[in-house]
């Protein structure tokens, strides 16, 4: 009998190999005959470059970049072998890097995200898988394009400052330094959301808030991704600012699109593609996912919703383990979840939860294993 856990991270306490060594103790306790397959899994966002290489067996490296706010940080990033390299933006840029009441939405550079990709293609890389999520930027991918060779100038032929609040003094793009190595890369970036760049539904409007932008801070974000849009599409023949995802990653989306002719995936399906997970849940009994929080939100496009459609598609069963069930989460039922459990067995502080994560999760996954043998679903 083969069990396969595909489960994502437990953000700000488990990784998702982590999560899904845990499950795979509490089934095993269960059913200690069992064949059990681990696919870590992850939606583009924190933890891609942790799960892809535990499901593929390649590198993790590190890379001494800029931070969001100009801080030095060592950044991981996964080199896969064959020319492919896997980078998640949240490791240089990412929002749980900078404390809320430190967050300067106006000032936040993608700069760091744009020397992890040099250091993929310093490392031979031909094809870049870039996750994007967990984003703490709203700078449109300027930075990013900074430190990959480009100049972003004002009307005095001054260097542009960092962020999104300084993109309404743009005036020129000059693209002669943007490293020649790019044309010869593929970008395939795991994206979960379809933002476009500006407007209501814009990476700022929608996006800003959570970064720590007031009401007027988004307003003039806005303003300032449009005219940096307007000034870039002088320069690039790809108008990419309607295009779904420009406006993911605080706009980093956009520059993706529109300079580096990046290729668009969900997140989830680019990196079941990359673990092979269909080919894991083909003959598989029953399948184990999860992640910190499912509730309505799950529905799009986060990791338990891809793993059950996959396993819908060929049979399998699936049951999912949160930290907390929200408002909505019963809509995973019709897209093949057969049950979702919370792990907390009563009531507990969420730093005690954090800390319990992996016992709880292996009993949840025990209880769970020992019901559904008994349903006489399967039996060793």
């Amino acid at each position: 009998m083969k069990i396969v856990i595909a489960p994502d991270s437990f953000k700000e306490s488990l990784s998702a190999p982590d999560v899904a060594q845990a499950i795979a103790q509490g089934v095993l306790r269960a059913a200690p005959q069992a064949q059990v397959v681990c696919v870590p899994m992850a939606d583009g966002g924190e933890g891609t470059v942790q799960a892809v290489l535990a499901a593929t067996g390649g590198q993790w490296r590190e890379t001494e970049v800029r931070g969001a706010l100009g801080e030095p940080r060592r950044a991981g990033w996964g080199w896969l072998g064959a020319g492919s390299a896997v980078i998640e933006m949240a490791a240089a840029a990412g929002l749980e890097l900078i404390a809320p009441g430190e967050r300067q939405p106006l000032r936040a550079s993608s700069y760091g995200v744009g020397q992890l990709v040099r250091a993929a293609l310093d490392a031979g890389a031909t094809r870049i898988i870039l996750g994007l999520g967990g984003s703490c930027t709203n700078d449109g991918g300027a930075g990013m394009l900074w430190a990959l060779g480009a100049r972003l100038l004002d009307a005095q032929g001054r260097a542009l400052a960092d962020g999104g609040g300084a993109l309404g003094a743009l005036a020129s793009v000059d693209l002669s330094g943007l490293d020649p190595r790019l044309k010869q890369t593929r970008l395939d970036v795991a994206c979960d959301v379809d933002n476009p760049l500006c407007g209501p539904k814009g990476a700022a409007h929608i996006f800003g808030p959570q970064k720590g932008a007031t009401p007027e801070q988004v307003l003039e974000l806005d303003r300032n991704l449009s005219h940096y849009a307007d000034v870039c599409s002088r320069h690039v023949p790809r108008n990419a600012r309607d295009l779904p995802g420009a406006g993911a990653a605080g706009g980093l989306g956009y520059a993706a699109l529109a300079f580096l002719g990046a290729r668009f995936h969900p997140g989830v399906a680019l990196v079941a593609e990359i673990s092979g997970l269909e080919q894991a849940l083909q003959g598989a009994a029953l399948a184990y996912t999860g992640e910190g929080r499912m509730d309505a939100q799950t529905l799009h496009g986060k990791t338990p919703a891809g793993v059950a459609r996959i396993a819908h598609k060929l049979g399998v069963p699936v049951v999912a383990l949160a930290g907390s069930l929200g408002e909505g989460y019963e809509a995973l039922h019709n897209i093949g979840i057969t049950a979702a459990f919370s792990l907390a067995g009563g009531p507990m502080s969420l730093a005690e939860a954090v800390r319990q994560a992996p016992t709880l999760l292996a009993q949840r996954a025990c209880d769970a294993t020992r019901l559904w043998l008994a349903a006489g679903k399967r039996r060793l």
